[in-house]
């Protein structure tokens, strides 16, 4: 079995992370676009035409499932992408997990880049699964684009921007850009109140993941032999990973198990 996952950047890693543990036989294909990213500054036409082009190279690994490891390019791009490869080339696109986290009442914040932010994808996902649930949108400037540098300080100012819009009686955060899952306990951290029960964080990697497996009629299998192979690709081009990804737990993660070919 082959998954590919596309990206502007290494937020596609936690759901990279979970394919590994949860099919460590799966060979993994990753492509990204450093030169275009990040995507949510782009209009809607190039922002597409981007996203298709990453889409094409990891299609021409031949996988057997594409993950659009993104939440923005899922939100503008999905229909282009699936009128483009599907029924040939499965592709199954990542939503913020707005419907589990309003299944626990809230109130909730949902983080997301500023393009997704009051867009009318997220809008329409809070009216279907979150009627009644207090909700407050956090548009976080800057955030994926320091998780992307690893820039410890810009992602400290990010994160402490983002939670000072996020109202204190908040219970639970949906991290609806990828890269946020990536800096997720220091999301947690910013935002707990002393004295308020432990904030519950949501994000996609798991349910992506999962829901792919599922579209392959396949199952998970942590116990596999740990043989899948990984392949990078930067705007097209087999690449090593980029130095940024070494700094999260999941870019090790996937070093270790599955040196980049």
């Amino acid at each position: 079995m082959k998954i590919a996952l596309m990206d502007s950047g290494i937020g596609l890693l936690p759901a990279a992370a979970a394919v590994r543990r949860l099919r460590p036989d799966a060979d993994i294909v990753l492509s990204l676009d450093p030169a275009g990213m990040p995507w949510g500054l782009r209009t809607l036409e190039d922002l597409t035409e981007r996203a298709l082009a990453v889409a094409e190279a990891a299609a021409a690994q031949r996988p057997d499932a594409l993950i659009v490891g993104c939440n923005t390019a899922t939100v503008h791009a999905l229909t282009a992408l699936r009128a483009r490869l599907e029924p040939e080339l499965p592709v199954i696109g990542t939503v913020p997990a707005i419907k589990p986290a309003a299944a626990g009442g809230g109130p909730l914040a949902i983080w997301a880049t500023p393009a997704t932010t009051g867009s009318p994808y997220q809008r329409g996902l809070i009216r279907n699964f979150a009627e009644g649930v207090q909700v407050t949108e956090v548009p976080c400037r800057g955030l994926a684009e320091a998780v992307e540098h690893a820039d410890e300080t810009a992602i400290d100012a990010a994160i402490a921007a983002a939670a000072a819009l996020t109202p204190d009686e908040v219970t639970t955060v949906v991290l609806g850009c990828t890269h946020y899952e990536l800096v997720a306990e220091r999301i947690r951290t910013a935002v707990q109140q002393p004295g308020r029960p432990p904030l519950v964080l949501h994000g996609s990697a798991g349910a992506v993941v999962a829901q792919t497996l599922r579209r392959l009629g396949a199952h998970p299998a942590p116990e596999a032999p740990a043989d899948g192979t990984l392949t990078a690709l930067l705007n097209g081009t087999a690449s090593p990973l980029p130095a940024a990804a070494l700094a999260y737990e999941e870019g090790r993660l996937l070093q270790a198990a599955t040196p980049v070919r």
